[in-house]
């Protein structure tokens, strides 16, 4: 990994070989932000804090390489990234304002990306996980993934099950609570049809009797229009001898009719005069018809006026037209027969949500049954593991239990609580010695021990999850003496199948390394290049020197730290 402006790191490479390495140095040297640059690589939380003071920009490159198979190089390439002779590399940058960005073999990617890998590249371990593990909740997920397929089958059943229960109860719920004003809503629906369908207005009825109205109100001066247009065209009976429209065009017509063969233009036009004549005459005859047809009847406008209010009053409560209105009437019916459904609604639902509890509560019993057995496996495995930490005599369980819940669902003759996970609480519980109760470890075990049955549960998850690299921060924390030999050749051992990193103050855990890197600041407090190095021969030793007594040139304290390396070389 490159680190740049990255809390006290200026500029500085590490370098990871395979196996064992061990990170060392005085406290606020920068060991930890090995742990937060790779944490930034896996994407983590991107915090500006981190950012060097007075840089624009902290960023963090590393170089991983991966089998072809891996299911992380597979979803690397889904997304476009490009891997050069296996190996892939990746990006992040953190500015001080807070934007994050991510590369993955070359190309830009969402931060949430490098997360989805991160499950299939490594385990990162620090002092927040120990407390984490203290989590009732995150140690049912630990036994939930050492139990693999026996559990995750049972649980997705589960889930879904629950989920549609939920979905289920929440709409009785709604129908439950809601009953008085689902009842009030239909009953204004029902008023509202029953007002609608007292009048039954049809479509584009209030324009029709719009028009009508106006042609009503005004009958008298369109008969007497409609009378003087069809006299102005063909005449009046009462006055023979006047001129009108018609008789002008005949006359024109047969004036050119005479000589039309003559010319032959003349002639179009007298055909268009033709054309004219008969156009009049149709005209004057529509007119005829208008003013013979046209009712005056004032009886009839009053019917008109009368239908008109009738349908303004429901314009003015369900739409802005009677077209509105009626739209308005089918979504109400359709609403009125789903509220009228309720009951029936009420019933179906009320034994859907019964068969899901019945059917709920055997799958929490599968569920229950799973784990139960895993939970003995993982616990005799942790168990076995704690005995080459030099915690021989200690003995770790699961206690799983439910609540009873009068509201829950049935399990083994119980009415337990339940939740999206099953009914099962879980916690592991420590016995550190022969004769003590198992209790649970937030309260049966020390800092020590805690740590040494974080690393136990992880070897464990190492057996049956394996990943390509675990990093621990400080896991030996509380620990010291042989029991820090111990972890210190337990994390030998993990390194044989795995790539292992571990920042550590002890040099009991240093001195099992295959390599040591040292992190040391220059004298303004910054970490340069030079400033993270590969630690052998007498450097090694002096440093496990200064680890030991605090100096690096006392002769006591290089006895042991030649004894430590030579014990970790025989073990080995």
């Amino acid at each position: 990994m490159r680190i740049r402006s990255l809390g006290v790191i200026d500029d500085a490479v590490v370098e990871l070989s395979p196996g064992f390495t061990a990170v060392t140095g005085e406290t606020g040297a920068g060991k930890t932000m090995v742990v937060t640059s790779l944490g930034l690589l896996l994407g983590g939380r991107a915090d500006p804090a981190l950012v060097r003071i007075g840089a624009e920009k902290a960023v963090v490159e590393g170089r991983v390489t991966l089998p072809a198979d891996a299911g992380a190089v597979v979803r690397a390439e889904e997304a476009g990234a490009e891997l050069d002779d296996g190996t892939l590399l990746i990006s992040r940058t953190v500015s001080a304002e807070g934007r994050s960005r991510a590369h993955l073999g070359g190309r830009s990617v969402p931060v949430g990306l490098l997360a989805e890998l991160a499950d299939d590249l490594a385990a990162v371990h620090g002092q927040t996980d120990q407390q984490g593990l203290l989590k009732l909740s995150r140690q049912r997920q630990a036994l939930d993934r050492y139990a693999g397929d026996t559990v995750a089958v049972p649980l997705t059943k589960y889930t879904e099950a629950y989920r549609r229960l939920r979905a289920v109860s929440a709409e009785l719920e709604e129908i439950t609570t809601r009953a008085r004003e689902r009842a009030q809503e239909a009953d204004m629906l029902r008023y509202g049809l029953d007002e609608i369908a007292a009048v039954e207005p049809r479509a584009g009825e209030d324009v029709e009797l719009a028009e009508e109205a106006e042609r009503l109100g005004h009958a008298e001066a369109l008969s007497s229009a409609a009378t003087a247009g069809h006299a102005a065209l063909a005449g009046n009976p009462e006055d023979p001898e006047g001129i009108d429209a018609s008789t002008l065009v005949a006359g024109a017509h047969r004036a050119l009719e005479a000589v039309r063969s003559h010319d032959p233009a003349l002639a179009s036009l007298a055909d268009r005069i033709g054309e004219i004549g008969i156009l009049l005459g149709d005209v004057a005859g529509e007119l005829a018809g208008y003013a013979d047809d046209l009712d005056a009847d004032p009886l009839r406008l009053a019917a008109v006026e009368e239908r008109r209010a009738a349908l303004t009053a429901l314009t003015r409560k369900y739409g802005d037209d009677v077209n509105a209105v009626l739209a308005w009437a089918e979504h109400s019916a359709a609403r009125l027969t789903e509220l009228d459904g309720d009951d029936e609604r009420l019933g179906e639902l009320t034994a859907e949500r019964d068969a899901l509890r019945t059917e709920l509560g055997a799958l929490a019993q599968a569920l229950t049954d799973a784990r139960t057995e895993a939970a003995a496996r993982f616990a005799a495995a942790v168990t076995a593991e704690l005995a080459s930490l030099a915690m021989p005599h200690a003995r770790v369980s699961f206690d799983l239990r439910q609540t009873e819940d009068p509201e829950g669902v049935e399990v083994g003759g119980r009415a337990v609580a339940y939740g999206p996970s099953g009914v099962d609480e879980v916690e592991l519980l420590l016995a550190p010695h022969p004769g003590a109760p198992p209790r649970p470890i937030a309260k049966g075990a020390s800092g020590g021990e805690l740590s040494r049955v974080m690393l136990a549960v992880e070897v464990v998850f190492a057996g049956t999850d394996p990943v390509p690299t675990y990093l621990f921060d400080e896991v030996d924390a509380g620990v010291g003496g042989k029991a820090a030999v111990e972890i210190g050749r337990r994390l030998a051992k993990l390194a044989r199948t795995a790539q292992v990193v571990v920042v550590t103050h002890l040099p009991q855990v240093a001195a099992f390394a295959d390599r040591q890197l040292l992190v040391e600041k220059t004298n303004d407090g910054s970490v340069t290049r030079s400033g993270v190095k590969v630690l052998e021969g007498e450097e090694r030793i002096r440093e496990l020197s200064r680890m030991l007594a605090g100096q690096e040139d006392s002769e006591t304290a290089r006895a042991h730290a030649e004894e430590l390396l030579a014990t970790a070389r025989a073990d080995g």
